[in-house]
């Protein structure tokens, strides 16, 4: 899952990345709104996370100028401030939720798994044939057999799935997977498609994972 974090602040921006990545989300992060507002414009997010107090755009006017763009995307607004008056405001530009800073990092998280899944559907399973994922508990089951992949494999795998008969090019596996400037992510997939195979094909006659030649991967 693909997050944008647009903060000025290089600690509190560290400190996030930082929680973000443990939990196996990739991010994007921007200094500034007008870097911010390129970024959520260009690329395709799970979730933007968005400090009000930030250099040319402020939050607000940048949540404002996101929607008036169509850009649908859950957005989690931070604040200094803990007035009512200015949380009121930030809600009525387009942001579906707000966190107070300081705040911990257990309830961000908490806050980012609920936002994402109010765009998913009601079920949290999506499924391929014989194959099922459930995106909430991380779980994979072929003809009912559990199977144990790693955050990564999973995460490639939840791609393919909600792209199912679709052809997934390397770097949309990269931008969605790993961090935009990962370095030598291209063979990293190749590894990870590899490995998904083994795991999910090779006990089984009939193969769901298939490449397509210098263009990338599907599921059918």
């Amino acid at each position: 899952m693909r997050l944008l974090l647009i903060e000025d602040n290089p600690n509190i921006a560290s400190f996030i990345e930082k929680g973000l990545k443990e939990q196996s989300y990739a991010v994007d992060i921007a200094s500034d709104g007008k870097e911010g507002f390129y970024l959520a414009t260009t690329n395709n997010y799970s979730l933007i996370i968005l400090d009000i107090m930030i250099p040319f755009i402020n939050g607000v006017d940048l949540c404002k100028e996101l929607r008036s763009s169509k850009i649908t995307t859950p957005i989690l607004m931070l604040t200094a401030k803990d007035d009512s008056d200015d949380i009121i405001v930030g809600l009525d530009s387009g942001a579906d939720d707000y966190m107070t800073k300081p705040f911990v990092l257990k309830e961000l998280l908490a806050r980012i798994r609920a936002l994402t899944r109010r765009n998913q559907l009601e079920s949290t399973t999506i499924g391929f044939k014989d194959l099922e994922i459930d995106i909430v508990k991380k779980s994979v089951k072929r003809a009912d057999e559990n199977i144990e992949l790693t955050s990564k494999e999973f995460a490639i795998l939840e791609l393919l799935m909600q792209n199912q008969n679709q052809t997934i090019s390397d770097s949309m596996i990269i931008e969605s997977v790993w961090d935009m400037n990962y370095a030598n992510a291209s063979n990293l997939v190749k590894v990870y498609i590899y490995r998904l195979r083994n795991k999910i094909d090779k006990n089984y006659d009939v193969k769901y994972i298939h490449t397509i030649k210098n263009i990338g991967y599907t599921l059918q």
